[in-house]
Protein backbone atom coordinates (compact mmCIF):
# COMPACT_ATOMS: atom_id res chain seq x y z
CA UNK A 1 0.00 0.00 0.00
CA UNK A 2 2.73 2.59 0.81
CA UNK A 3 4.37 1.92 -2.58
CA UNK A 4 1.06 2.48 -4.35
CA UNK A 5 0.60 5.77 -2.50
CA UNK A 6 4.07 6.96 -3.54
CA UNK A 7 3.41 6.01 -7.17
CA UNK A 8 0.11 7.89 -7.11
CA UNK A 9 1.75 11.01 -5.67
CA UNK A 10 4.50 10.94 -8.32
CA UNK A 11 1.89 10.52 -11.05
CA UNK A 12 -0.03 13.52 -9.71
CA UNK A 13 3.13 15.66 -9.65
CA UNK A 14 4.02 14.78 -13.26
CA UNK A 15 0.47 14.97 -14.59
CA UNK A 16 -0.74 17.89 -16.70
CA UNK A 17 -4.04 17.65 -14.84
CA UNK A 18 -4.70 20.63 -12.56
CA UNK A 19 -7.74 19.11 -10.81
CA UNK A 20 -8.42 15.40 -10.41
CA UNK A 21 -11.37 14.20 -8.35
CA UNK A 22 -12.26 10.52 -8.06
CA UNK A 23 -15.33 9.25 -6.24
CA UNK A 24 -15.50 12.45 -4.23
CA UNK A 25 -18.00 12.39 -1.37
CA UNK A 26 -19.00 15.12 1.07
CA UNK A 27 -21.43 14.53 3.93
CA UNK A 28 -22.68 17.31 6.20
CA UNK A 29 -23.99 16.08 9.52
CA UNK A 30 -26.26 17.72 12.08
CA UNK A 31 -27.89 16.24 15.15
CA UNK A 32 -31.04 15.47 13.16
CA UNK A 33 -29.93 14.78 9.59
CA UNK A 34 -27.16 13.92 7.15
CA UNK A 35 -26.89 15.76 3.85
CA UNK A 36 -24.99 14.08 1.02
CA UNK A 37 -23.68 17.11 -0.90
CA UNK A 38 -21.35 15.16 -3.24
CA UNK A 39 -22.11 11.58 -4.25
CA UNK A 40 -19.02 10.09 -5.90
CA UNK A 41 -18.05 12.97 -8.18
CA UNK A 42 -15.42 12.26 -10.88
CA UNK A 43 -13.77 15.13 -12.74
CA UNK A 44 -10.54 16.21 -14.41
CA UNK A 45 -9.56 19.76 -15.38
CA UNK A 46 -6.36 20.17 -17.36
CA UNK A 47 -3.74 22.83 -16.73
CA UNK A 48 -4.51 25.88 -18.88
CA UNK A 49 -8.25 25.21 -19.21
CA UNK A 50 -11.00 27.81 -18.77
CA UNK A 51 -13.90 25.75 -17.43
CA UNK A 52 -17.35 26.67 -16.13
CA UNK A 53 -19.50 24.67 -13.73
CA UNK A 54 -23.27 25.04 -13.67
CA UNK A 55 -26.05 23.49 -11.60
CA UNK A 56 -29.13 24.30 -9.54
CA UNK A 57 -28.89 25.45 -5.95
CA UNK A 58 -28.04 22.46 -3.77
CA UNK A 59 -26.46 20.51 -6.65
CA UNK A 60 -23.03 20.45 -4.95
CA UNK A 61 -21.09 22.90 -7.13
CA UNK A 62 -20.28 25.37 -4.34
CA UNK A 63 -19.28 22.49 -2.06
CA UNK A 64 -16.87 21.27 -4.74
CA UNK A 65 -15.44 24.77 -5.23
CA UNK A 66 -14.90 25.17 -1.50
CA UNK A 67 -13.01 21.85 -1.37
CA UNK A 68 -10.71 22.86 -4.22
CA UNK A 69 -10.18 26.21 -2.49
CA UNK A 70 -9.06 24.42 0.68
CA UNK A 71 -12.03 25.81 2.62
CA UNK A 72 -13.66 22.44 3.27
CA UNK A 73 -12.47 18.85 3.62
CA UNK A 74 -13.82 15.90 1.59
CA UNK A 75 -15.47 13.01 3.46
CA UNK A 76 -14.26 10.29 1.06
CA UNK A 77 -12.71 9.75 -2.36
CA UNK A 78 -9.62 11.38 -3.87
CA UNK A 79 -8.86 15.01 -4.65
CA UNK A 80 -5.64 16.32 -6.18
CA UNK A 81 -4.94 19.94 -7.21
CA UNK A 82 -1.65 20.81 -8.92
CA UNK A 83 -0.20 17.49 -7.75
CA UNK A 84 -1.18 18.13 -4.13
CA UNK A 85 -3.31 15.63 -2.22
CA UNK A 86 -5.94 17.64 -0.33
CA UNK A 87 -6.81 14.62 1.82
CA UNK A 88 -3.39 14.37 3.44
CA UNK A 89 -2.49 18.06 3.88
CA UNK A 90 -1.59 19.31 7.35
CA UNK A 91 -3.08 22.61 8.52
CA UNK A 92 0.23 24.37 7.80
CA UNK A 93 0.38 22.90 4.28
CA UNK A 94 -3.22 23.98 3.74
CA UNK A 95 -2.37 27.58 4.64
CA UNK A 96 0.47 27.56 2.07
CA UNK A 97 -1.81 25.93 -0.48
CA UNK A 98 -4.51 28.61 -0.09
CA UNK A 99 -1.88 31.35 -0.33
CA UNK A 100 0.17 30.08 -3.27
CA UNK A 101 -1.85 27.58 -5.33
CA UNK A 102 -5.38 28.99 -5.51
CA UNK A 103 -6.86 32.45 -5.90
CA UNK A 104 -10.54 33.03 -5.10
CA UNK A 105 -12.98 35.57 -6.59
CA UNK A 106 -16.19 35.69 -4.56
CA UNK A 107 -19.59 37.00 -5.62
CA UNK A 108 -19.67 38.90 -2.33
CA UNK A 109 -16.90 41.45 -2.80
CA UNK A 110 -16.66 41.96 0.95
CA UNK A 111 -14.87 38.60 1.20
CA UNK A 112 -12.14 39.80 -1.18
CA UNK A 113 -11.31 43.27 0.08
CA UNK A 114 -11.13 45.66 3.03
CA UNK A 115 -13.38 48.73 2.61
CA UNK A 116 -11.04 51.20 4.36
CA UNK A 117 -8.15 50.46 1.95
CA UNK A 118 -7.69 51.77 -1.58
CA UNK A 119 -7.85 49.48 -4.62
CA UNK A 120 -4.04 49.34 -4.80
CA UNK A 121 -3.66 48.68 -1.06
CA UNK A 122 -6.18 45.84 -1.28
CA UNK A 123 -4.26 44.23 -4.14
CA UNK A 124 -1.00 44.60 -2.21
CA UNK A 125 -2.40 42.98 0.96
CA UNK A 126 -1.79 39.28 0.02
CA UNK A 127 1.81 40.01 -1.07
CA UNK A 128 3.22 40.25 2.44
CA UNK A 129 6.51 38.50 1.56
CA UNK A 130 7.43 40.96 -1.22
CA UNK A 131 9.26 44.28 -0.87
CA UNK A 132 7.19 47.49 -0.84
CA UNK A 133 8.45 48.40 -4.34
CA UNK A 134 7.66 44.95 -5.75
CA UNK A 135 4.19 45.06 -4.18
CA UNK A 136 3.37 48.40 -5.78
CA UNK A 137 4.67 47.35 -9.20
CA UNK A 138 2.74 44.07 -9.14
CA UNK A 139 -0.45 45.74 -7.86
CA UNK A 140 -0.34 48.38 -10.58
CA UNK A 141 0.32 45.72 -13.23
CA UNK A 142 -2.74 43.75 -12.08
CA UNK A 143 -4.99 46.81 -11.86
CA UNK A 144 -3.98 47.74 -15.42
CA UNK A 145 -4.79 44.19 -16.52
CA UNK A 146 -8.37 44.50 -15.22
CA UNK A 147 -8.79 48.09 -16.43
CA UNK A 148 -8.74 49.69 -12.97
CA UNK A 149 -5.39 51.50 -12.75
CA UNK A 150 -7.18 54.87 -13.01
CA UNK A 151 -9.02 54.05 -9.76
CA UNK A 152 -5.99 52.76 -7.86
CA UNK A 153 -6.39 55.28 -5.01
CA UNK A 154 -10.17 54.86 -4.68
CA UNK A 155 -11.72 53.28 -1.60
CA UNK A 156 -14.25 50.52 -2.15
CA UNK A 157 -17.29 52.72 -1.41
CA UNK A 158 -16.21 54.94 -4.33
CA UNK A 159 -16.41 52.05 -6.81
CA UNK A 160 -19.40 50.46 -8.54
CA UNK A 161 -20.16 46.75 -8.06
CA UNK A 162 -18.54 45.92 -11.39
CA UNK A 163 -15.43 47.94 -10.56
CA UNK A 164 -15.16 46.20 -7.20
CA UNK A 165 -15.37 42.82 -8.91
CA UNK A 166 -12.54 43.75 -11.27
CA UNK A 167 -10.41 44.76 -8.27
CA UNK A 168 -11.36 41.43 -6.66
CA UNK A 169 -9.92 39.59 -9.67
CA UNK A 170 -6.67 41.55 -9.30
CA UNK A 171 -6.52 40.62 -5.59
CA UNK A 172 -7.05 36.93 -6.41
CA UNK A 173 -4.11 37.08 -8.84
CA UNK A 174 -1.76 38.89 -6.44
CA UNK A 175 0.31 35.80 -5.57
CA UNK A 176 0.26 34.36 -9.12
CA UNK A 177 -1.91 31.33 -8.23
CA UNK A 178 -1.76 28.20 -10.35
CA UNK A 179 -5.58 27.99 -10.26
CA UNK A 180 -8.11 30.83 -10.24
CA UNK A 181 -11.53 29.99 -8.77
CA UNK A 182 -14.51 32.30 -9.38
CA UNK A 183 -17.84 31.89 -7.58
CA UNK A 184 -20.61 33.68 -9.55
CA UNK A 185 -18.22 36.47 -10.67
CA UNK A 186 -20.89 38.15 -12.83
CA UNK A 187 -23.86 37.48 -10.55
CA UNK A 188 -24.32 41.07 -9.34
CA UNK A 189 -23.25 43.17 -12.35
CA UNK A 190 -24.92 44.37 -15.54
CA UNK A 191 -24.48 42.69 -18.94
CA UNK A 192 -21.81 45.11 -20.19
CA UNK A 193 -19.71 44.62 -17.05
CA UNK A 194 -20.25 40.86 -17.21
CA UNK A 195 -18.90 40.86 -20.79
CA UNK A 196 -15.86 42.86 -19.64
CA UNK A 197 -15.19 40.45 -16.76
CA UNK A 198 -15.42 37.48 -19.12
CA UNK A 199 -12.96 39.20 -21.48
CA UNK A 200 -10.55 39.57 -18.53
CA UNK A 201 -10.85 35.84 -17.79
CA UNK A 202 -10.33 35.03 -21.48
CA UNK A 203 -7.17 37.13 -21.67
CA UNK A 204 -5.82 35.54 -18.49
CA UNK A 205 -6.55 32.10 -19.91
CA UNK A 206 -4.69 32.94 -23.14
CA UNK A 207 -1.67 33.70 -20.95
CA UNK A 208 -1.90 30.19 -19.47
CA UNK A 209 -4.01 30.79 -16.35
CA UNK A 210 -6.18 27.82 -15.33
CA UNK A 211 -9.64 29.07 -14.36
CA UNK A 212 -12.71 27.36 -12.92
CA UNK A 213 -15.92 29.43 -12.78
CA UNK A 214 -19.15 28.52 -10.98
CA UNK A 215 -21.97 30.46 -12.60
CA UNK A 216 -25.68 30.81 -13.27
CA UNK A 217 -24.94 33.33 -16.05
CA UNK A 218 -26.22 31.69 -19.24
CA UNK A 219 -24.41 34.14 -21.52
CA UNK A 220 -21.08 33.56 -19.82
CA UNK A 221 -21.45 29.76 -19.72
CA UNK A 222 -22.32 29.61 -23.41
CA UNK A 223 -19.04 31.36 -24.30
CA UNK A 224 -16.82 28.95 -22.35
CA UNK A 225 -15.18 26.11 -24.25
CA UNK A 226 -16.07 23.49 -21.65
CA UNK A 227 -19.04 23.60 -19.27
CA UNK A 228 -19.57 20.95 -16.59
CA UNK A 229 -23.13 20.41 -15.35
CA UNK A 230 -23.50 19.01 -11.85
CA UNK A 231 -26.71 17.51 -10.48
CA UNK A 232 -27.34 15.76 -7.16
CA UNK A 233 -23.65 15.82 -6.28
CA UNK A 234 -22.38 14.19 -9.51
CA UNK A 235 -21.33 15.31 -12.97
CA UNK A 236 -24.36 14.80 -15.18
CA UNK A 237 -23.21 16.24 -18.51
CA UNK A 238 -20.62 18.35 -20.31
CA UNK A 239 -21.11 21.01 -22.94
CA UNK A 240 -18.33 21.70 -25.44
CA UNK A 241 -18.23 24.92 -27.47
CA UNK A 242 -18.84 24.24 -31.16
CA UNK A 243 -15.86 24.91 -33.39
CA UNK A 244 -17.81 27.54 -35.34
CA UNK A 245 -18.04 29.73 -32.21
CA UNK A 246 -14.59 29.25 -30.68
CA UNK A 247 -13.04 32.34 -32.28
CA UNK A 248 -16.18 34.51 -32.06
CA UNK A 249 -16.65 35.07 -28.32
CA UNK A 250 -16.19 38.84 -28.63
CA UNK A 251 -18.66 39.30 -31.49
CA UNK A 252 -21.60 41.50 -30.49
CA UNK A 253 -23.94 40.24 -33.22
CA UNK A 254 -24.32 36.80 -31.60
CA UNK A 255 -27.21 36.25 -29.20
CA UNK A 256 -25.33 34.06 -26.73
CA UNK A 257 -28.43 33.37 -24.65
CA UNK A 258 -30.52 32.02 -27.52
CA UNK A 259 -28.09 30.39 -29.96
CA UNK A 260 -27.05 26.75 -29.45
CA UNK A 261 -23.34 27.39 -29.21
CA UNK A 262 -22.41 24.08 -27.54
CA UNK A 263 -22.83 20.34 -28.00
CA UNK A 264 -24.00 18.53 -24.85
CA UNK A 265 -22.74 15.09 -23.84
CA UNK A 266 -23.96 12.81 -21.05
CA UNK A 267 -21.15 11.60 -18.77
CA UNK A 268 -20.52 8.02 -17.72
CA UNK A 269 -19.11 7.66 -14.21
CA UNK A 270 -16.50 5.10 -13.16
CA UNK A 271 -19.22 2.44 -12.85
CA UNK A 272 -20.63 3.30 -16.33
CA UNK A 273 -23.69 4.97 -14.81
CA UNK A 274 -25.28 7.96 -16.51
CA UNK A 275 -27.74 10.59 -15.26
CA UNK A 276 -30.68 11.12 -17.58
CA UNK A 277 -32.07 14.68 -17.70
CA UNK A 278 -35.45 14.88 -15.95
CA UNK A 279 -36.98 16.84 -18.83
CA UNK A 280 -36.21 13.99 -21.25
CA UNK A 281 -37.64 11.35 -18.94
CA UNK A 282 -40.82 13.41 -18.54
CA UNK A 283 -41.40 13.06 -22.28
CA UNK A 284 -41.53 9.27 -21.85
CA UNK A 285 -44.30 9.61 -19.23
CA UNK A 286 -43.00 6.62 -17.26
CA UNK A 287 -45.34 4.88 -14.82
CA UNK A 288 -42.41 3.67 -12.68
CA UNK A 289 -38.58 3.73 -12.72
CA UNK A 290 -38.04 1.11 -15.46
CA UNK A 291 -36.87 1.74 -19.03
CA UNK A 292 -35.73 -0.46 -21.91
CA UNK A 293 -32.21 0.02 -23.28
CA UNK A 294 -30.95 -1.44 -26.54
CA UNK A 295 -28.24 -0.83 -29.14
CA UNK A 296 -29.35 0.05 -32.68
CA UNK A 297 -26.34 0.37 -34.94
CA UNK A 298 -24.17 3.04 -33.29
CA UNK A 299 -27.01 4.34 -31.12
CA UNK A 300 -27.98 3.50 -27.55
CA UNK A 301 -31.77 3.79 -27.40
CA UNK A 302 -33.82 4.23 -24.22
CA UNK A 303 -37.55 3.53 -24.57
CA UNK A 304 -40.62 3.24 -22.36
CA UNK A 305 -41.58 -0.40 -21.66
CA UNK A 306 -44.65 -1.65 -23.48
CA UNK A 307 -47.75 -1.72 -21.29
CA UNK A 308 -48.65 -5.32 -20.38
Amino acid sequence: MPDEKVKEEKKAEQDSTMIRAEGLVKIYKTKETEVLALQGLDLEVQTGELTAMIGNSGSGKSTFLNMIGGLDRPSAGKLWVDGKNLFTMTERELVSYKRDTVGFVWQNNGRNMLPYLSAMENVMMPMYLSSAKAKKERALELLEMVGMSHKKHSKMNMLSGGEQQRVAIAIALANSPKLLLADEPTGSVDHATADYIFDVFSELNKQGQTILIVTHDMTLSKKVRRVIAIRDGKISSERILKEAYQDRVKESNIDWRMEETQDEYAILDKANRVQLPAELLEQLALSDNKVKIEVRGNELVITKPEES
